[in-house]
C-alpha cells in the first residue's frame, strides 16, 4: 500500500491509521490543545470544552493515556483530584495539530463556501425519493 511516496506493509499502513484516528479525533484534538499550556483537572477540561459528555471525555482521555499522549496523576483527597498532562509525545504532536489548525483557519471559508455549494447542488438534484426520504 502507499502512504504518500512510502509504499508500505497493509499492517503498518492499518497501524498509521489507527495512530491518525486518535489524534484526528474531534475530542482528542481539543483535549491535547487544552492541556498545552499546564496541567488540568477532568473538571476544568469538561467545563472548558463545554459540548462534550462525562463518558465521551472519560472515553477519549482513557485513549490518549493508553496511547502515551497524556498522564493522569490522582492525588488523594476528598474527592480525589485527577489531574492530566500532556507527555512529551503528546506536546510533540501539537507540532502538527497546530500547523493544521493554522490551515484549516485559513481555509475555513473556501471549506464553508464548498459545503454550500454542494449542498445547493445536491437539493437540486435529488431525485423525489430521496427529497421525501423515502426508499422503494
Amino acid at each position: 500500500m502507499k502512504l504518500g511516496n512510502l509504499d508500505l506493509p497493509s499492517e503498518v499502513c492499518r497501524s498509521v491509521g489507527d495512530v491518525l484516528g486518535r489524534i484526528g479525533d474531534k475530542w482528542s484534538v481539543l483535549v491535547i490543545v487544552m492541556l498545552a499550556e499546564h496541567p488540568l483537572r477532568f473538571s476544568e477540561l469538561r467545563r472548558s470544552i463545554g459540548t462534550v459528555s462525562q463518558k465521551m471525555l472519560t472515553a477519549t482521555l482513557r485513549g490518549l493515556e493508553r496511547d502515551g499522549y497524556l498522564t493522569r496523576t490522582v492525588t488523594p483527597s476528598i474527592p480525589p483530584r485527577v489531574d492530566y498532562a500532556l507527555t512529551e509525545m503528546g506536546r510533540d504532536v501539537l507540532v502538527p495539530l497546530n500547523a493544521l489548525a493554522q490551515w484549516a483557519l485559513a481555509r475555513r471559508e473556501q471549506v464553508e463556501a464548498a459545503r454550500r455549494a454542494y449542498d445547493a447542488k445536491a437539493e437540486n438534484t435529488a431525485s423525489p425519493d430521496e427529497a421525501t426520504g423515502e426508499s422503494a
